[in-house]
């Protein structure tokens, strides 16, 4: 009976959800035509692509990232796919002040803010954890403290539009996986505070959606040169990826699965087979 519970319960889990997601799938673009959005960390990989679709949608989008050039010719492109607007500002999310500046930039440039896209993350290394806690502190303060910082300052506007907070997040916020001891601490945190502060969002009563973004090997620059060579699967494209991210956001989902089959199906076995899901996890390396 154990073992027969042990391969029914995830059976039930994968049913019920297949059938919750088809059942609320009715994204449609104009869903964000005219929404007054921040993508962070759009130079480059899945920002950039979210900042694209959403222009084509006709939203007002605001990106920022490290890099001025990068940004300057992405908002040309949002400009040239329809954007209704296109803006952005460059900094580095080490320094908390530039995060808050930026909400303050959104509502002085956008009037407001209906969807806040938490995306960047700061450079780290893929391999063996090498004892330097000052590495871990100051990605924590890239991947979490900037993500609470701005998600701070955007609730004034985002409680007065009933918007969204987007959460953009990986599997190793989830599982723990090898190479990436420091990166994964910080997606963990951005797990457990999110989580948290939607359900205090539920006490209050207050109508502004969290959606926390579960993510696999994704082909952008800076996954495919840190990993590739190492894992054995192939990357799921960024466009698409940052088109599924933008139809959970629009649909108010609690968590966004990409790609389900290796993200939301592994995780079926976290609680009958831990060590079962260690060693699939493990026999992803070469």
């Amino acid at each position: 009976m154990g073992r027969l519970q042990k391969i029914l319960i995830p059976f039930l889990g994968l049913v019920l959800a297949l059938w919750f997601y088809s059942a609320r799938d009715t994204f449609k673009p104009e869903m964000l035509r005219g929404k007054r959005v921040i993508v962070t960390g759009a130079s480059s990989g899945i920002g950039e692509q979210m900042a694209y679709h959403l222009a084509r949608m006709g939203s007002h989008v605001l990106v920022t990232a490290r890099t001025e050039a990068r940004l300057q010719n992405v908002v040309r492109r949002c400009l040239e796919l329809g954007a209704a607007s296109a803006h952005f500002i460059s900094g580095t999310m080490e320094d908390t002040a530039f995060a808050q500046h930026v909400v303050r930039e959104a509502q002085t440039t956008l009037g407001g803010l209906d969807m806040l896209i938490l995306n960047h993350v700061g450079a780290s290394y893929f391999g063996f954890f090498d004892g330097d806690v000052e590495h871990v502190r100051k990605l924590l303060e890239v991947n979490f403290l900037s993500y609470v910082a701005m998600a701070t300052a955007a609730l004034p506007m985002l409680k007065e539009s009933e918007g969204s907070i987007v959460v953009v997040s990986s599997m190793a916020g989830k599982v723990g996986f090898p190479f990436t001891v420091p990166y994964s601490a910080t997606k963990f945190a951005l797990d457990g505070f999110f989580s948290s502060l939607r359900q205090e969002f539920t006490i209050q009563r207050i109508n502004v959606s969290i959606t926390l973004c579960i993510l696999g090997f994704i082909d952008t620059e800076r996954a495919v040169r840190a990993a590739a060579e190492v894992l054995q699967e192939r990357p799921a494209p960024r466009d698409e990826c940052a088109l599924e991210i933008l139809k959970g956001a629009a649909l108010r989902r609690r968590e966004l699965y990409y790609r389900y089959s290796s993200t939301r199906l592994p995780l079926l076995l976290r609680d009958c087979a831990a060590e079962l899901l260690d060693y699939l996890v493990r026999s992803r390396y070469r």
